[in-house]
């Protein structure tokens, strides 16, 4: 296994239109209140999985949930992926706190996350 190699799917956001009733609904599936409550975000932790509610789909534009596969070194596994056929969607930023992110789409046209923690 390569510094590069994935550690399994840690995070997914969720478009939603009804931040509000979203946030209810998916308290009710996790059994435990969001931990991080904005107007722009709502971040669930349940068994170790994060769970996002973008309203809107965020300035990502998202139209559906995308799965972030956490790994250990993003700019390399966005050079694998790319040299693999993917093109980078949104590139790697920090989004506070150490956490890097981007997305890329595979040659169907899907949408794959890879998320760091420095």
């Amino acid at each position: 296994m390569t510094s590069s190699a994935t550690q399994g799917i840690k995070t997914v956001l969720h478009p939603v239109s009804d931040l509000a009733t979203a946030k209810a609904v998916y308290a009710a599936l996790l059994g435990v209140p969001p931990h991080t409550d904005s107007s722009y975000y709502v971040g669930f932790e349940a068994e170790g999985q994060h769970i996002g509610l973008v309203p809107a789909g965020g300035p990502q534009s998202m139209t559906a949930p995308v799965a972030y596969w956490q790994v250990p070194d993003i700019e390399a596994k966005l050079a694998g992926m790319t040299a693999a056929g993917a093109t980078v969607k949104e590139p790697a930023h920090d989004v506070g706190g150490g956490r890097l992110v981007a997305t890329v789409t595979d040659t169907d046209g899907n949408v794959l996350g890879l998320i760091q923690d420095r």
